[in-house]
């Protein structure tokens, strides 16, 4: 257990558009073809690097007529698939999550604009545990303490231990998370360098 949100404090610095409104999703031996098929979706142009799937992302609406959609990038690191979704939710969205995640360890969290944000981990269609990153003192699920070693690890600023100095790390500390669970670290050149496979997914 090394990840910290002290691992991740590039991101905004490197990557302001996809760290202020984002979907980060890591799935256990479900390659992207068969991640797309289950999520019912239909391919997109391939895009290399954020900015070409941020940009693809916030297109969409000027170029179809069809708005209710989601547009998604994904890319195989190791044993899992890596899903990003620019300014999107359907990763922390249970009802399609929870389904999705049959058979494997679906790891998600997300944040917007608004400064809403979640996490989730499941596994087989069992919700394990979720939170909101900046709460995390109020988790759910059947495993809701499992991780609390490693959250605090991680960075989560719990109630007792906020002081009125202290830096919001919500999440760059999910991103440690994440990685505690899957054993994934996003780096800036898996980011910039990977190209993506892309497609889209009906928003229900």
């Amino acid at each position: 257990m090394t990840a910290t949100a002290a691992n991740y404090v590039w991101l905004d610095e490197r990557y302001p558009a996809p760290a202020e409104a984002y979907c980060f999703t890591l799935v256990h031996n479900l390659p992207p073809s068969d991640l797309l098929a289950r999520r019912r979706g239909q391919t997109e142009p391939s895009q290399t690097g954020t900015a070409a799937i941020v940009d693809s992302a916030f297109d969409r609406p000027g170029r179809s007529s069809d708005n209710a959609r989601q547009f998604i990038a994904m890319t195989t690191v190791g044993d899992r698939t890596l899903l990003i979704e620019p300014n999107g939710y359907l990763g922390v969205t249970e009802e399609e999550a929870l389904s999705t995640s049959a058979g494997t360890r679906w790891v998600s969290h997300f944040v917007n604009i608004n400064g809403l944000d979640s996490f989730l981990w499941a596994e087989d269609t069992a919700k394990r545990l979720t939170f909101e990153p900046g709460l995390p003192d109020h988790r759910w699920r059947t495993t809701p303490d499992e991780l609390l070693d490693a959250m605090h690890h991680s960075g989560f600023q719990f109630w007792d231990e906020t002081s009125d100095t202290a830096e919001p790390v919500a999440t760059e500390a999910a991103f440690a998370l994440a990685e505690h669970l899957t054993g994934v670290r996003i780096t800036p050149e898996l980011l910039q360098g990977t190209t993506f496979v892309c497609g889209s997914a009906e928003i229900r």
